[in-house]
């Protein structure tokens, strides 16, 4: 078989488990590549540390936990340059930065030449809702609003929202006002016990792009332990809680069949051949500068105990 020019592929590496500074200088680097011509297009796949980071657009009233609370449970927090509020990455959410030009993406609008900054987000929210569709978890856009979302707009019901324990302890008084919301008829995310119906998010974006290159991406919660979720107002929206594949199905689902899918999926979306790299070495053949401990996964396909990846 013919091999495919580079411009047509979109590398995927699977990182395993970062935390978000190392990730953030990750992304930097590879994007001042990728505008140098460098490196192509690439995936980074890998899932966080527990974090809280604040978009371009964040309120810092949307975290509700107090800093030794968000101690306690060893949450760090960031600011960064994505689009959008405040979210929250951990263990057992699949996140995904996605390194392109979009230069070189042709727009499906033939009076534009490439992909517009509109056209690639709604591209990202295609990626998640057919990967969601692979396991049986259907998933929408929600015209407004931007990720990507299960379940039915149904009205509430109830005589107002069911907070967690540590929801209570996190802000109580922004749990008074929300709980006078919730008596209007609108529930917050926190503790929510609704219909499984309802529409809930069960993954987000947040992007940045720099003369044509993107980077932050996608987070889609597989398994993610929603609790953290009461830390913060995600996204800043009140009205719509967060869900995740796992609490839809009422199983759990390998982390690696989720990326697999992910990755399946950007090729589809994207119109690009998949290659999965096995290192970072491996997208440019040279050291990045950045210190890393090897991921398990990587670790045992070179039968090293620790290294650097870049």
């Amino acid at each position: 078989m013919r091999e495919a020019p580079r411009s047509h592929v979109i590398s995927v590496l699977q990182l395993g488990t970062l935390d978000y500074g190392t990730a953030l200088r990750l992304q930097e680097r590879l994007v001042a590549l990728r505008k140098e011509g460098r490196i192509g297009d690439v995936v980074l796949l890998l899932e966080h540390t527990p974090v809280i980071t604040l978009g371009r657009n964040a309120k810092a009233a949307n975290i509700l936990a107090s800093p030794e609370l968000l101690s306690q449970r060893r949450v760090e927090v960031f600011d960064c340059d994505r689009g959008g509020d405040v979210t929250f990455h951990g263990p057992g959410q699949l996140v995904a930065y996605p390194i392109f030009d979009l230069r070189g993406f042709p727009s499906p609008d033939p009076h534009r030449g490439s992909l517009g900054v509109v056209e690639f987000m709604r591209c990202l929210e295609e990626v998640l809702i057919r990967t969601c569709a692979e396991f049986g978890v259907p998933a929408k856009r929600i015209p407004g609003l931007t990720g990507v979302w299960t379940g039915e707009d149904e009205p509430e019901t109830g005589d107002g929202a069911h907070f967690s324990t540590e929801a209570k302890r996190a802000a109580p008084d922004a749990l008074v006002r929300w709980r006078d919301r919730a008596d209007e008829g609108v529930r917050t995310h926190m503790g929510v016990n609704g219909s499984s119906k309802r529409e809930a998010k069960i993954a987000a974006l947040g992007v940045h792009i720099s003369r044509g290159v993107t980077s932050h991406g996608i987070a889609l919660n597989v398994s993610t332990d929603l609790s953290y979720f009461d830390l913060i107002v995600p996204c800043g929206i009140t009205s719509k809680p967060v869900t995740s594949m796992a609490e839809k199905l009422n199983r759990e689902l390998p982390m690696t069949d989720v990326a697999h899918a992910l990755s399946r999926n950007f090729g589809v979306v994207f119109n690009r051949q998949i290659l999965w790299l096995d290192s970072l070495d491996a997208l440019l053949g040279t050291n990045l500068g950045i210190p890393m401990k090897v991921p398990e996964n990587l670790r045992k396909m070179h039968g090293k105990d620790e290294s650097a990846l870049a």
